[in-house]
């Protein structure tokens, strides 16, 4: 199952933030949550809790449930490339993924909802599923019906966007576009993760 519970729980709990708005709550109680987070020392879990994690935040920064994960996982290890780099690969290309990378919503969440509600084209034709898996030269837009909604109003003003335009995107936020120009490397992918140790986990 995805979890949704409050987001920024899961910041405090993985150790960074992983949305741009739990970033200042996260500096305020950096300390992972509940009656004893403050006395929980980071350092003392094991090997295997370290990995699991590390799984786990990979898991949260793109709302994926461990069933979807895990498929990812097993396509990763299926491909000719080092597996880690494969798995961050795939997840990012994911269209809710790329709708936020775009800056087109503002976290992953509102991102995966856009998608969900049918606000996003693909290529001209409306897709509704988050985990579509964007090609490279395939075109990404906001439907013309949604144009006008203020969320894509704020995006249109480049309110959502990074202050570096991931290199394998063409972007124009004007236009509420974006086109997938090659797959990314993993290099590329701003991720606070240490897919190695994710590798080391599904390897276990």
């Amino acid at each position: 199952m995805r979890y949704t519970g409050p987001k920024v729980r899961l910041s405090r709990r993985a150790g960074v933030p992983l949305t741009r708005k739990a970033v200042k709550y996260f500096e305020a109680r950096p300390y992972p949550p509940g009656e004893h987070g403050r006395a929980t020392n980071r350092r003392t879990i094991g090997d295997y809790g370290v990995r699991l994690l590390e799984k786990q935040k990979l898991r949260w920064y793109y709302d994926v449930s461990e069933r979807q994960l895990r498929r990812y996982w097993d396509l990763a290890v299926g491909r000719p490339g080092r597996s880690g780099e494969e798995l961050v690969a795939l997840l990012e290309t994911r269209l809710a993924s790329l709708v936020l990378r775009a800056g087109l919503a503002p976290s992953i969440y509102a991102a995966r909802q856009y998608v969900n509600h049918g606000h996003i084209a693909v290529d001209g034709r409306k897709v509704d599923i988050p985990s579509y898996q964007v090609k490279p030269g395939q075109s990404v837009a906001v439907r013309d019906r949604s144009v006008r909604m203020q969320p894509f109003v704020a995006a249109a003003e480049g309110t959502y966007a990074d202050e570096r335009i991931a290199p394998y995107l063409d972007v124009d936020h004007r236009g509420l576009r974006f086109t997938l120009l090659r797959r990314p490397a993993r290099e590329e992918i701003v991720v606070p993760v240490d897919e190695q140790l994710v590798v080391e986990h599904y390897s276990r």
